[in-house]
């Protein structure tokens, strides 16, 4: 009941505000009322202080961050999810339909899959990466992101911190790519392929691809748990996220 009549109050103040200043042709009295309608009306963690709501939000990356390391690092978490698996390169599709063609097939798919094994790998070590920059999130950032969109937070993230994190990343690509032989693969697929007559070698930057493709793939899970950390209360498993996202 009283949830109820706080709605109605405010539903009500929202009426007035908006009979009282519909009558004004000034963009800024416009934007005045809507702004105040909106911060009336939308569900938010009202009376939380900023640095509540920042704080927040942060949580909800770095608990979103450890649960798609968790997915995306296990075997398979890249090449059995077809959301982000690790297709071939675009530069590569010629080749490797060439080389199909002459018995080459099982070769190409060790390559692809030992693309996505890489990446796998690499997301297991991505979490500090990741954590060093979420921490670099500023109040006036999270504020706007608050009643953002189902995965604002993660958008966010991504446009803001993609180049500083392929940097840090990228070494770990370089490694993990290594380890599983992913060069040796992509090497002896280039050789059979020039060995052909009447082809040329395409140009193709192998470490750029994988780091891209990796880091893509995290975010997009990301995103998805950022979104269900907003939509789903069972999935807000810190006192600190119960707070923040009560309202949603």
């Amino acid at each position: 009941m009283k949830s109820a009549l706080v709605k109605g109050v405010f539903a009500g103040a929202a009426l007035t505000l908006t009979l009282g200043l519909g009558g004004c042709t000034e963009t800024g009295n416009r934007s005045i009322a809507t702004d105040l309608i909106n911060a009336m009306l939308t569900p938010s963690a009202a009376g939380l202080d900023q640095q509540t709501v920042a704080d927040g939000l942060k949580e909800a990356l770095r608990v979103g961050t450890e649960r798609a390391v968790g997915a995306t690092s296990q075997a398979g978490g890249f090449l059995n999810n077809e959301l982000i698996r690790i297709a071939m390169p675009e530069q590569l599709k010629t080749a490797a339909s060439t080389l199909r063609a002459v018995g080459f097939g099982g070769q190409v798919d060790a390559f692809e899959q030992g693309m996505n094994k890489a990446a796998e790998k690499a997301s297991a070590e991505a979490t500090p990466v990741f954590v060093d920059a979420i921490s670099e999130m500023t109040l006036a950032d999270a504020m706007g992101i608050l009643n953002g969109g189902d995965t604002a937070a993660t958008d966010y993230f991504r446009d803001k911190t993609s180049a500083t994190l392929k940097n840090r990343f990228m070494p770990i690509i370089e490694d993990k790519m290594g380890q599983v032989g992913l060069y040796q693969q992509y090497n002896q697929l280039m050789d059979a392929y020039n060995a052909l007559p009447l082809t040329t070698k395409p140009t193709f930057d192998l470490d750029n691809y994988v780091s891209e493709q990796g880091l893509d793939g995290l975010f997009t899970v990301l995103g998805q748990e950022e979104k269900n950390i907003r939509q789903n209360p069972a999935a807000r498993t810190t006192e600190l996220l119960q707070k923040v996202f009560a309202g949603n």
